[in-house]
This record gives structure tokens, C-alpha cells and sequence, in this order.
């Protein structure tokens, strides 16, 4: 019989699984991802149990963030065993620590040698209640050889983004391409878009929607501006399509040649390096534009997994074992080279293997550690409210369906009813 949560798995995410129970013994793993990250992640923990002894098997679960954290509280507010190990985002570590156990006593003190933001996003009332397993930024991927073929250069603003992009956009039509695109990126109501949009906030100089005070910020004149400059790209340099696209919508497009331009993670780069990719040696990466506003600066949206043992594990000991493995220097090491996924080990963007595998992650290393995080700090347990605020009224700016200023002031409105005006109690 198929567990609670794998029938959960099956309801909510709408995948078919072929399922075969676990040893009644065996450590249960929930991972989340691309097909090649589910396969580093199967392999590791393989791994673990060949070294250990341990039997330890891989429960796959919606790749989707939010499908994923709802059946991760369905299963924990049953106080279920169905599994020992989770795959979190990381703004869920506030919403799920009363939930998860607290690590620092097994950790022999290892987090120190991880990125302290990762860390500090990890630690919640004084307890660890996961650990960093690798770090995410928004980037910006391009075709280097169409930008060669045109003689135009990677752009540093948004405004040479949308000109570059429409100018071969067209040429590349002209030339008998006629699916290409300028720009490709997250545009689905969910929090990937979330996501763009404070890079959106940042890079024009519009706040975080949320200052580290509490304070609501997200209504001004540099976010109309923004989501006006956006808005223009559907239809344009922009697939009407994007409004459906989640991470691997987009990079499919792009993957598949028909984009000269992608934001997305890090992840994308093996994918786009691969053997039989048809953008293999053809792709750059560089950071996100930045408006030319007085006050836009370059900027990215700090993201990420980590790993955490479930309060209700039969075996936390051990369960905390294998996820010290997993976050290892010696897992986070091939999980760069095989699948460019961000160390959260300082000591790692000094490694050449992998800056040979990746030569970005010692270029845009600034970016990758002091990313700009999303409000989740100041908003505590009212952050998943927060962020469905900003990516549904988005989502119906660029739909056509609410102006740029009228959204802007619903969301400042939403959020203060949500708790901005009590201080986010």
C-alpha cells in the first residue's frame, strides 16, 4: 500500500510514481528537483548507506516549492514517520522549525565552515534547524556567440537588455528562426515570480517590499516604473507563454535554442553545458541587469536548499548523520562539478575543479554570497502571505489585468491588513 505521502505526492503534484516500500529500517529522503538533481541527490545518499551500512532510500517530492511545503505540513502536523529527511526552501525554516530538530548537537560545530547568511537563515531561535546544502542567486544566461555574431555585449542595464533582446530577437526571425525570443524568465503565479520580482525591486531602486524593520515599502514610484518596464516585455521580447513559465519552462526555451536571453538559477549551466545540449559552448552568464535609476544597483535573489531531520524520525541521530554527509564538503564538491549547484562551503570557491566546471562561480561570487534575501526575516509566519500578495497582483499587471500604480498600492494595502500594521505578530 502506497504511504499517506506518497498519495500525497501523486494528489497534489499530479506525478505517477512507481512505488516499492521501503524496508521498515530504512532512513526516508524527500528530494525535489530537475532529473538530474534528483539523480545527485539518489546517488549520495546511495552513497551514505554503502559506507554506513544504513539502509536510506529517496522519496521524491513536487519540484513545485509551494506543492512541496503544503505536503510537508500535511505529514508534519500528523507527527508522521513517513520521513526522516527533508528538502527545504530556504524561507521555510521559520514556517517548519517547531517541526524539525535541531542539528547543532550532532554538527560537531561544521556549520562555522559554511557561508554565514546560510547559516543565520538556518538558525532559528537559537536552534539549527537545518543545514546549508547549497545557495542560490538569480542570474542572467546568455547566448555569447548570437551577441558575438551581432556585436553587441552582454547588457548592464535593463534598457539595453530590451534593446539587445528585440534587435536580434528580429534578426534571428529574419534569418528563418522564427521561435526565437529575446527574453525568457519565471512568470507563473507562484513564488518564482516572487522571486524576479524583487530582483525587479532591487535593481530599480524600489526596497524589498519589506525593510529588515517591519516596515511595508513596496509601494513607490521606481516600482511602478518596473513593472511598467516588465509588463512591456510580454508579447514583446517575451513569450505570451512566460506567464505559464515556472524555472524549467524557461529553460526549455532557452535549452532549446529559441532564447537569447534567460534568468534563472545557477542549475541551468550543467544543463546548458551537457552533452547533446544544442547550446553547448554557446552560453555566458552574467548578473542581472540594474536599472539606470538614481539608486538601482545590481542585485539577485538570494535562494537555496537545505536539509533538515523531522522531530519525528525513529532515528534523528541518524538521520542528522547522513544529512552532515550530505551537506558535506565532499557531496557539495561533485554536486558543483556535476550540476553547477552553489557550495555554501567558503572554502569551495577556491577549489579549481570547480571553477574550471564553473568559471561563474568565482566571477560572480559577490553576488552568489550577498544575494538579497527575501522579506521572510520580517515578516516571520506571515511571509507565504506576503509573497502571494506580491506574485498574484504581478501576475495581473502582467496579464493586462491591473495597472502597474493600482497594484502597487493593493499590495502595500494587503500586506499592512496581513500584519504589517500590528508589527507582523
Amino acid at each position: 500500500m502506497k504511504s499517506s505521502f506518497m498519495a500525497g505526492l501523486m494528489m497534489v503534484a499530479s506525478v505517477t510514481l512507481a512505488w516499492a516500500a521501503p524496508p521498515d529500517d530504512a532512513l526516508k529522503v524527500s528530494c525535489a528537483g530537475s532529473a538530474a538533481e534528483l539523480t545527485l541527490c539518489r546517488n549520495a545518499v546511495a552513497d551514505w548507506a554503502t559506507r554506513s551500512g544504513h539502509a536510506a532510500v529517496v522519496v521524491e517530492a513536487p519540484s513545485n516549492s509551494g506543492e512541496r511545503l503544503k505536503l510537508y505540513e500535511q505529514t508534519l502536523a500528523k507527527g508522521s514517520t513517513e520521513l526522516d529527511v527533508l528538502q527545504i526552501d530556504a524561507p521555510w525554516t521559520g514556517l517548519l522549525q517547531n517541526h524539525l530538530l535541531d542539528l547543532a548537537p550532532h554538527s560537531s560545530n561544521i556549520q562555522h565552515r559554511h557561508l554565514g547568511s546560510a547559516v543565520a537563515n538556518d538558525t532559528v531561535n537559537n536552534r539549527l534547524v537545518a543545514m546549508p546544502w547549497f545557495i542560490d542567486a538569480g542570474l542572467l544566461f546568455y547566448r555569447k556567440d548570437l551577441l558575438a555574431k551581432h556585436g553587441l555585449r552582454p547588457p548592464r542595464t535593463w534598457e539595453e537588455l530590451t534593446q539587445t533582446a528585440t534587435i536580434i530577437q528580429q534578426a534571428e526571425r529574419d534569418a528563418g528562426n522564427k521561435a526565437m525570443w529575446g527574453y525568457v524568465w519565471q512568470g507563473r503565479e507562484y513564488e518564482g515570480l516572487t522571486c524576479n520580482a524583487l530582483e525587479w525591486w532591487v535593481t530599480y531602486g524600489a526596497g524589498t517590499f519589506v525593510d529588515q524593520g517591519g516596515r511595508v515599502t513596496v509601494n513607490n514610484p521606481q516600482a511602478v516604473q518596473a513593472l511598467k518596464t516588465v509588463a512591456g516585455w510580454v508579447g514583446t521580447i517575451s513569450p505570451p507563454e512566460v506567464l505559464k513559465f515556472d524555472e524549467e519552462g524557461s529553460r526549455t526555451v532557452f535549452q532549446n535554442g529559441n532564447a537569447v536571453f534567460m534568468r534563472n538559477w545557477p542549475y541551468a549551466w550543467s544543463l546548458a553545458q551537457a552533452s547533446g545540449s544544442s547550446i553547448r559552448g554557446k552560453v555566458g552568464v552574467t548578473v542581472l541587469p540594474k536599472s539606470g535609476n538614481e539608486g538601482g544597483r545590481f542585485g539577485a535573489t538570494l535562494g537555496g536548499q537545505q536539509l533538515s531531520v523531522s522531530r519525528y524520525s525513529r532515528k534523528p541521530a541518524l538521520a542528522a548523520e547522513l544529512v552532515l554527509y550530505l551537506t558535506s564538503t565532499e557531496v557539495q564538491k561533485a554536486r558543483a562539478i556535476k550540476g553547477s549547484f552553489n557550495p555554501t562551503m567558503w572554502s569551495l570557491y577556491a577549489d579549481n575543479e570547480i571553477l574550471k566546471a564553473n568559471p561563474f562561480m568565482g566571477e560572480l561570487f559577490g553576488v552568489l554570497a550577498f544575494a538579497t534575501s527575501r522579506p521572510s526575516a520580517s515578516t516571520g509566519s506571515h511571509y507565504f502571505a506576503v509573497s502571494n500578495v506580491i506574485s498574484s497582483n504581478v501576475h495581473q499587471v502582467l496579464e493586462g489585468k491591473l495597472a502597474p500604480a493600482e497594484a502597487v498600492t493593493r499590495m502595500e494595502a494587503e500586506m499592512l491588513r496581513i500584519g504589517g500594521n500590528k508589527g507582523w505578530r
